[in-house]
């Protein structure tokens, strides 16, 4: 993908990334220090995200309360919601395809930084949040789903389809680093690789050593110490 000139449409609005695309965030961590309606960041991945499979990392840290909603990861289409993940108000962790989602019972996101990763297999319909390398219980959610291409990629916000705006009160609030996404499933020894900080196979969609990204709003980079 020719990241040089990349319009990314959300909500209607054309973001064109161009000469104020960055690139790279190895040993770096983004902060989101306040809720707001602007702050995010635009992602621009190394392939089309028309997906049949995929897992999906990060790390994370907040200290927003548990009832308080957070969007951690958003893929938008023109019509849809392709693949948002989320901090529900009932503290219980979620993702959504194009349609209603499936939740899990997870360990609490707090101020100490949280590894996550989520994997999805259209063939079985098998989807599993892990957390510090511990596997939750498998759920199925959508078998034969195809993800579609042609989105844009948003951490720190949610495009909202009715009203065309973002709302604060769903912004992510807190600090986010080592945000990788493959289109398959990793093993279960890869994921423990990445949980323990050893290499792996890196990431195809986004590899936070060499990610694309631009920045909108209050969000800050800083190293990670």
């Amino acid at each position: 993908m020719n990241s040089a000139v990349v319009l990314l449409t959300v909500f209607g609005l054309s973001l064109r990334l161009s000469l104020a695309v960055q690139v790279g965030l190895s040993h770096k961590v983004l902060v989101f220090p306040y809720e707001t309606d602007f702050s995010f960041v635009a992602l621009v991945p190394q392939k089309e995200l028309e997906l049949r499979a995929f897992t999906l990392c990060m790390r994370v840290a907040t200290e927003l309360p548990e009832e308080r909603q957070i969007i951690l990861f958003a893929y938008r289409t023109a019509d849809y919601d392709e693949l948002n993940v989320w901090r529900e108000k009932d503290g219980r962790v979620s993702f959504y395809m194009r349609g209603d989602g499936v939740f899990f019972h997870l360990p609490p996101l707090t101020t100490f930084r949280t590894s996550l990763c989520l994997t999805w297999d259209s063939h079985t319909g098998l989807s599993a949040f892990w957390v510090e390398g511990k596997r939750s219980t498998y759920q199925v959610y959508k078998p034969g789903h195809t993800i579609r291409p042609k989105g844009s990629i948003l951490l720190g916000q949610d495009p909202d389809k009715h009203l065309g705006d973002l709302e604060a009160i769903q912004s992510f609030v807190g600090e986010m680093t080592d945000l990788n996404m493959w289109d398959f499933v990793l093993s279960k020894s890869a994921i423990h690789a990445w949980n323990n900080g050893h290499q792996g196979p890196k990431g195809n969609i986004f590899d936070w050593a060499t990610i694309e990204y631009e920045l909108h709003g209050n969000v800050m980079v800083v190293e990670d110490d």
